[in-house]
Formats: structure tokens, C-alpha cells, sequence
């Protein structure tokens, strides 16, 4: 089920894409950025809809993934 951005507190939203960005080991390229940097770049392709939030109501975890990935 694809949960809106919008429709998460932003407290709730910066933890959830925080603890993607740790569990996922994400690589930023070359480049080192800090978490905050991490955390605003995946803000950034959320609102312009390239990314989405799912939950998993089995599982009762969210996860980040493409937009046209399932």
C-alpha cells in the first residue's frame, strides 16, 4: 500500500527515510555526504514523485522504493 509524504508527520517522515538510509547502506557516488544531506535528497525525489513510501500491513513496516517499482 503507497503512503503519501505528504500524509506523514514530518518528525515521522525524517525517521523513516533515516532509518532507509542506514539499513540500505545507500551509495551517494564518490562524493561523502552527511546523513542530513542523505536525508534531504530523498526528501527532494519524494516530491517530485520519483520515489514512494510502501507499507507492508503483513510485515507492518514502510520502505522506500522507485515509483514504478511495485
Amino acid at each position: 500500500m503507497d503512503i503519501p509524504h505528504t500524509a506523514i508527520p514530518a518528525e515521522t517522515l525524517t525517521a523513516v527515510i533515516e532509518e532507509y538510509i542506514t539499513r540500505e547502506g545507500t551509495d551517494y557516488g564518490e562524493q561523502e555526504y552527511s546523513l542530513q544531506d542523505k536525508i534531504d535528497q530523498v526528501r527532494r525525489q519524494l516530491e517530485r514523485g520519483e520515489i514512494k513510501i510502501t507499507f507492508d500491513p503483513e510485515s507492518e513496516s514502510c520502505t522506500l522504493m522507485r515509483a514504478g517499482e511495485h
